[in-house]
């Protein structure tokens, strides 16, 4: 269980967000919605424990994230606005570096089974800096094909992928959810995610 509290965010002297308060529980997913600029990736970096609100708290299972500290980052997986990947790197030696920076087992043929399943078998040998936009973006996603952490917190997940990939991406965190996961994301775009319970909260 997630839940919020009071969270109260500040950027200099301007208040970006007040008195914010969500709770979710196994199976749900929050939406979270506004304008660019209204603090969502601030809220979802708090979230992840990498920001501090100004006032309020965020629990995971009852208690403080900050208190949990590494006990609940080992149930948490963040995939933020950027890719994070290195461009000199091939899709798959990224994807293995990812896993092994999580402190997750992986082996090769998880990994290609992976880089398959996002569409890019074939291109797991060339370096990153050759691919499209869209594919580069596969590759940041390809982590969340074998992740079992209990919370996914995603930015802004199905930018510059085509309508086929979206349907995927929709169809993996709905899968997540109907395991009994967690999810918050932003998003532009209007997706139909096969899940039950979907929160909304619109910042503004």
């Amino acid at each position: 269980m997630l839940e919020a509290s009071h969270l109260e965010c500040q950027r200099g002297d301007r208040r970006l967000f007040a008195g914010v308060d969500f709770r979710l529980d196994a199976g749900e997913m929050l939406f979270l919605q506004g304008k660019n600029g209204s603090g969502k990736t601030t809220l979802l970096r708090m979230i992840c424990g990498l920001s501090h609100p100004v006032s309020g708290e965020i629990r995971w299972k009852g208690e403080s994230i900050h208190a949990l500290g590494e006990t609940f980052r080992e149930e948490l997986c963040y995939l933020g606005h950027l890719n994070a990947i290195k461009e000199e790197l091939t899709p798959l030696e990224n994807l293995s570096a990812s896993a092994k920076l999580a402190g997750e087992a992986l082996n090769e043929d998880e990994a290609l089974d992976a880089l398959e399943v996002v569409g890019l078998l074939g291109r797991e040998d060339l370096a990153c800096k050759y691919l499209s936009q869209g594919q580069k973006r596969r590759v940041a996603l390809s982590r969340l094909v074998q992740e079992k952490r209990a919370l996914w917190v995603l930015d802004e997940p199905f930018v510059a992928l085509d309508v086929a990939a979206v349907s995927w991406l929709a169809g993996l965190i709905g899968a997540h959810l109907q395991r009994g996961g967690l999810a918050v994301l932003t998003t532009h775009q209007t997706v139909d995610i096969p899940a039950g319970a979907i929160r909304e909260l619109k910042l503004s």
